[in-house]
């Protein structure tokens, strides 16, 4: 329970990778806001149920974080349930693929708003309370996608660089205020958003889901496994702990060696 008494905010938690790293965090002893889309019935019994699971604090927010000023009633709705905001994990994000020519303009905008503009939001209305506790830690998920880039991914490729800097920024300003603002960067990891990339492949190509998943993984993930969940959710713990108190400004892969190609 090396979490007791923290408070969390995870942004795009009710499912994927959001979820995993809510679960870890409450494993931990940590009260945790949840925030995402969904069905409501859905979503209020996963909150009952992790709440019952982990017997800590579990809320939900639905605000739309590519809003400001929802973002804003986020932080504050959480500070005054739990009374602080010790740990902001910026998470959400949405995808969209396309050519640059053919890359629709609405789309682009909201994948910078929601993948990009919303760390910036969070950061900005939590950080305050961190300095006023002299302790905070800010874990934003990039991607491999931050540090290099592919085809027909402009507005991502673009947003999650722009996490990576942003977390280096983040990490130069609280570097003497207790607080400490890091980037994961996973490779794929099986989650909604990437299943209807390996359900588009098994559909262009006439192959099944698995033909798809290898193809998907082998053309960029050496290790030829896909990231779970759980094992961001630990390296999550793990940058929250004592000892990655000097852990600041990094860009972390957890990518089956992606990136080392």
């Amino acid at each position: 329970m090396t979490l007791k008494n923290k408070s969390v905010v995870i942004t795009g938690s009710t499912s994927g990778i959001g979820l995993g790293i809510a679960r870890a965090l409450a494993a931990e002893g940590a009260q945790v806001m949840l925030n995402g889309f969904g069905d409501a019935a859905e979503i209020e019994k996963l909150r009952a149920g992790l709440e019952k699971q982990y017997g800590v604090k579990i809320g939900y927010n639905g605000a739309d974080i590519s809003k400001p000023a929802e973002v804003e009633g986020l932080i504050k709705s959480a500070a005054a349930q739990f009374g602080s905001v010790d740990i902001l994990v910026n998470n959400a994000g949405i995808q969209f693929t396309a050519t640059v020519e053919e890359f629709p303009l609405e789309k682009w905008d909201a994948i910078l708003s929601t993948n990009l503009s919303s760390v910036f939001y969070g950061v900005k209305y939590t950080l305050p309370g961190m300095r006023a506790k002299g302790w905070g830690r800010v874990i934003n998920t990039a991607s491999a996608h931050g540090l290099v880039a592919s085809e027909h991914k402009a507005a991502y490729v673009a947003a999650k660089h722009g996490v990576v800097g942003l977390t280096k920024v983040v990490a130069l300003e609280t570097a003497n205020a207790g607080i400490t603002c890091n980037a994961i960067c996973p490779g794929w990891v099986l989650t909604p958003l990437v299943q209807k990339q390996i359900d588009a492949i098994a559909a262009e190509k006439k192959i099944s889901n698995d033909q798809a998943s290898k193809e998907l993984l082998m053309e960029k993930q050496p290790s030829g496994q896909f990231v779970t969940p759980e094992q961001i959710g630990a390296l999550v713990v793990f940058l929250c702990s004592d000892a990655a108190a000097q852990i600041t400004g990094a860009a972390l892969s957890i990518d089956g060696g992606w990136t080392a190609q």
